[in-house]
């Protein structure tokens, strides 16, 4: 055997030896994931917006006749009725005018029955010719001078008795008192801009929001129908729930969008005036929609896709179409079935096929 022939030999033996000892590299460590169930469920159709709280009813009660205030019937805060008293102001100068008016009114009574009574026999006597023509017309006159001053009379005595009932201040509305303005021994006019109190009638309560006006077609569809809306106070808390009470006639155009309000019966006083809310439009609900978490759908350039957990623990990409959301969960539709396991968290680790680990 020639030199060549045996280092031939000896490196066949070499790689054969090297060849023997590879071995396969391991297969990839399982991907640790969290799962969930798509399942069918009633799912709501809701519109979200912020809306602000508004008082049905809002009242600034001013005075309608000069005068001191001599009692203050309530305390600023205070839920008052309709009619209950708020002021009470000195009545003695309207209680002289009145009995003063009411005096008037009975001179001219007396006036204008014997007016009549001058008017009537002047009548007879001019039908016998005992008085001229100008007599009579005179004496008709008079009868109806005195007849003209006897109403300017009662309508003085009415408005002496309406400023009389007018210095005794009523609430206009039921609802809450404000911050009062003034205290007794304050001299108040008719004239003065600022209100005494203001009233806000806060039950029922309105809350006021918009939704872009695309919205609209839907909006009209249900609005036959009691439509719930939802308020829930922007700090957090329990949310109220109310009715769709209004529809604007027109879009605002500078914003594209449509104004709304709902009606809260707001028996706890949850919902404050002029307080930012959450508000939730809530149009119908879809009693079988499938649904799987919001977290689980995944965007790619081909549209989205869940990963589906196979029964061998493999992971697999299934394509979906997300009609809407709802909170936390997502409706969807395509490549997937109730029951089936999806990805929840650690998709971004996950291939076709990948082994994975439910956590």
């Amino acid at each position: 055997m020639t030199v060549i022939t045996r280092a031939l030999s000896a490196l066949s033996a070499l790689s054969a030896l090297s060849a023997c000892g590879k071995t396969e590299p391991p297969p990839p460590p399982s991907v640790p994931v969290t799962v969930a169930a798509a399942e069918r469920r009633p799912v709501p159709f809701e519109l979200a917006a912020t809306g602000t709280v508004e008082p049905i009813q809002s009242v600034a009660v001013q005075p309608q006749v000069n005068g001191p205030i001599v009692r203050v019937a309530f305390r600023e805060g205070q839920d008052v009725r309709k009619g209950q008293v708020l002021f009470q102001l000195d009545p003695r100068p309207f209680q002289a005018t009145l009995a003063q008016a009411e005096a008037i009114l009975e001179r001219d009574r007396a006036q204008a029955a014997n007016a009549e009574q001058e008017a009537g026999r002047y009548a007879g006597l001019a039908e016998k010719e005992y008085v001229t023509a100008q007599q009579n017309e005179a004496a008709r006159t008079s009868a109806a001078a005195t007849t003209a001053t006897l109403a300017a009379s009662r309508a003085a005595v009415e408005q002496a008795r309406l400023s009389l009932q007018y210095a005794t201040i009523r609430a206009p509305i039921s609802g809450r008192t404000g911050s009062l303005r003034v205290r007794e021994g304050n001299l108040v006019r008719a004239a003065d801009a600022a209100p005494l109190v203001t009233i806000n009638q806060i039950q029922p309560i309105l809350v006021r929001f918009a939704v872009p006006a695309g919205n609209l077609p839907v909006i009209q569809r249900y609005r036959g129908r009691p439509v719930a809306v939802f308020a829930e106070p922007v700090a957090g808390g329990p949310a109220s729930e109310g009715t769709l009470a209004f529809v604007d006639n027109a879009v605002d155009t500078t914003t594209g969008t449509i104004l709304l309000k709902g009606s809260f019966a707001n028996p706890d006083g949850a919902l404050w005036p002029g307080e930012f809310v959450n508000v939730r439009l809530r149009l119908y609900v879809e009693a079988e929609a499938l649904v799987v978490p919001a977290s689980a759908v995944v965007s790619g350039q081909q549209g989205s896709f869940v990963f589906v957990i196979q029964p061998d623990s493999s992971a697999a990409s299934r394509a979906v179409t997300v009609a809407r959301t709802a909170g936390d969960l997502a409706v969807v539709s395509g490549e997937i079935r109730p029951g089936d396991r999806v990805v929840t968290d650690g998709q971004l680790r996950l291939r076709q096929g990948a082994k994975v680990q439910i956590k």
